[in-house]
C-alpha cells in the first residue's frame, strides 16, 4: 500500500474520532445553529466537488464514479440538514389561535 494513501486513511479516521468527540460535547441549544453552519460549509464542499469533476483531465471511470457518489451524498446531506433545521425552527413559531365557537354566537351571527 502506498504510504500517501495510508497517511490519508489515518487522517480520515482521526478526523472522524475528533469530529465525534466535538459534536458529542455540543449542548442541545446549539444544535440548530451548528447544523445551519455546517450545511453552509457543506454547500461549499459540494461546489468544490463539482469544480474538481469538471476540471479533471482524462479521468478514470473510478474517479468519475467516486466524485458523482460523493456529490450525491453531499447533496442529500445538505438538503436533509436544511429540512431538519427548518422543522426544528418551526417548533419555536407560535401557532395561530383558532376562533372559539362561542365568540361567533355572541356576536349574533348564526353559522350554518
Amino acid at each position: 500500500m502506498e504510504s500517501g494513501l495510508l497517511a490519508d486513511i489515518a487522517i480520515l479516521v482521526l478526523a472522524g474520532f475528533v469530529g465525534f468527540a466535538v459534536i458529542s460535547k455540543v449542548p442541545n441549544t446549539l444544535h440548530t445553529p451548528l447544523m445551519s453552519g455546517t450545511n453552509a460549509i457543506h454547500g461549499i464542499v459540494l461546489l468544490g466537488g463539482l469544480i474538481v469533476l469538471g476540471r479533471l483531465e482524462d479521468p478514470t471511470v473510478l474517479d468519475s464514479i467516486i466524485l458523482v457518489v460523493a456529490i450525491a451524498f453531499g447533496m442529500i446531506n445538505v438538503i436533509g440538514g436544511f429540512l431538519v433545521t427548518d422543522r426544528m425552527l418551526g417548533m419555536f413559531k407560535s401557532k395561530p389561535v383558532p376562533p372559539k365557537a362561542g365568540a361567533a354566537a355572541s356576536n349574533g351571527k348564526v353559522e350554518r
